[in-house]
C-alpha cells in the first residue's frame, strides 16, 4: 500500500489506523503486573543502595544527581527517577487490579520523588541549551564552556524540521548576547542550587523513607485485589491507556503545528503575562499519556526490551521531550527578558533567543507528527 503523504493541515492518524500492540495473543494475567512491579521495586532499591554508597562529598556532588558530573551519583539519581516514574505510571494504569487505598496513597508519593529528583538536572540542561543557542545565533565565543547534556543529541535522531526563519543580524545580537547569557546563568544557576538543596532535603526526609519502606515491601509482596485472579486480563487496561493517548493526539492543534513558524507563540511568550503558553499544554499532556502507554506495554511484554513498535514510540517520545525542553527554555528566556532595568541590547538578544526556542517547539511538533503518522506503516508488498 502506498505510504500516505504528510499533510500538516490534516488531523493525526485516526484511531482506526492504530497499530495493534505487540502483546501475547492470549490473556495477560495479573501475575505479569505483579512481576513487573516487583522488578521495578528491586531496581529502585538497587539505585537507592548505589546512592547511599556514593555518599555526599564536600563539594555536594551527590544528592540529586548532577553535582560535578561523577558517574555514581548521576547514575543512582537517574535510576531512582526511572524506577519511580515506572512504578507511579503503572499504578495509574492498572489501579483497578490493585488495592485502592494503597495505590492512591503510593502513586502521588512516587510522582513527588521523581519530580523532585529531576529538577536540578532540568535547570542545568535548560541553561546549557540556552547558552548553546545564544552562541549559535550570535557567533560569539563569550560564553563559558559547559559540558554537553544527553538531551542535546535528540535532534540528530529526528526527521528534518521545517526551514528555520532568517537568522537575525549577528552584529546587533552579539552586543547583548554576552549579558543575556550572564543573566540566564545567574537565574538558572540559582534555581539549580535551590533544586539541589530541595533534593538533598527530600532524600533525607521522613517522607522519602516512608516511600522507600513501601517500595521495599512491594519488592516482595504486591497488594493485588482479591478479584485480580488468574482470569484478569491486563490488555483491556493497557488498551484503555492507548485509547486515551490516541484521543489526545487527535485533539492536538495540528494546523498550527504544521506551519514552519508559529507567530502566535512568539506574541504570547513576550507578553507581560507570565502564564505558560496555552498551545503547549495539550502537547505536554500527550507526552505524559505516551509515557503511560509505553509503561503499559512494558508490563504486557514482561521484562524484555521494547520491540519495533516500541522503538517508534520512543522516537515520538523523544520529539515530545524536545518539545517540552524548548518550550520551557523559551519561557525562561521570556522571563529573563522581563527583568527590570536590563539594557535594550540584552532584551533584544533574549527576544531573539525566545523566538529561536519557539521555532524549536514547532520543529519538535513537526517531528512528532511525522513519527506518529508513520508508526504503523507497513512495508509495501513485493512486486
Amino acid at each position: 500500500m502506498a505510504q500516505q503523504h504528510l499533510d500538516p493541515t490534516n488531523r493525526m492518524a485516526e484511531p482506526a489506523e492504530r497499530a495493534e500492540p505487540a502483546s501475547p495473543a492470549g490473556p495477560v494475567p495479573a501475575e505479569a503486573l505483579a512481576c513487573y512491579l516487583r522488578a521495578q521495586a528491586t531496581e529502585f532499591l538497587r539505585a537507592l543502595r548505589l546512592h547511599r554508597e556514593s555518599g555526599t562529598g564536600a563539594n555536594g556532588s551527590s544528592g540529586s544527581g548532577v553535582g560535578d558530573g561523577s558517574a555514581g551519583p548521576v547514575d543512582a539519581a537517574r535510576a531512582l527517577r526511572r524506577a519511580a516514574r515506572r512504578l507511579s505510571g503503572t499504578l495509574h494504569t492498572y489501579q483497578p487490579l490493585l488495592d485502592a487505598d494503597w495505590a492512591e496513597g503510593m502513586r502521588p508519593e512516587l510522582a513527588w520523588l521523581s519530580g523532585t529528583l529531576a529538577m536540578e538536572h532540568t535547570y542545568a540542561s535548560r541553561l546549557e541549551r540556552l547558552l548553546q543557542a545564544l552562541h549559535r545565533l550570535s557567533g560569539s565565543s563569550a560564553f563559558p564552556a559547559r559540558r554537553q547534556v544527553a538531551a542535546a543529541a535528540v535532534s540528530a535522531t529526528l526527521p528534518a524540521p521545517p526551514a528555520a526563519p532568517a537568522p537575525p543580524d549577528r552584529g546587533n545580537l552579539t552586543v547583548g548576547a554576552a549579558k543575556a547569557g550572564a543573566l540566564l546563568d545567574r537565574q538558572l544557576t540559582l534555581a539549580r542550587t535551590r533544586a539541589h538543596s530541595t533534593a538533598l532535603q527530600a532524600l533525607g526526609s521522613s517522607r522519602f523513607h516512608a516511600v522507600a519502606d513501601k517500595v521495599a515491601l512491594l519488592a516482595s509482596e504486591v497488594p493485588l485485589r482479591a478479584t485480580a485472579d488468574v482470569t484478569a486480563d491486563l490488555r483491556s487496561l493497557a488498551g484503555a491507556a492507548e485509547g486515551r493517548l490516541v484521543d489526545a493526539v487527535a485533539a492536538l492543534p495540528l494546523v498550527t503545528a504544521g506551519h514552519p513558524y508559529n507567530a502566535e507563540a512568539l506574541i504570547h511568550g513576550l507578553s507581560p503575562d507570565p502564564a505558560p503558553h496555552p498551545q503547549d499544554a495539550p502537547w505536554h499532556q500527550v507526552r505524559l499519556l505516551l509515557r503511560l502507554h509505553r509503561y503499559a506495554r512494558e508490563v504486557l511484554a514482561g521484562e524484555g526490551g521494547p520491540g519495533g513498535e516500541d522503538a517508534r514510540l520512543l522516537t515520538a517520545g523523544e520529539a515530545l521531550d524536545r518539545h517540552r525542553d524548548a518550550s520551557e527554555a523559551a519561557a525562561a528566556a521570556a522571563q529573563a527578558a522581563r527583568t527590570p532595568r536590563i539594557a535594550p541590547a540584552t532584551a533584544y538578544a533574549l527576544g531573539v533567543l525566545h523566538a529561536d526556542q519557539r521555532h524549536e517547539v514547532e520543529a519538535a511538533r513537526y517531528a512528532f507528527q511525522h513519527d506518529w503518522q508513520h508508526r504503523g506503516a507497513r512495508p509495501a508488498p513485493a512486486q
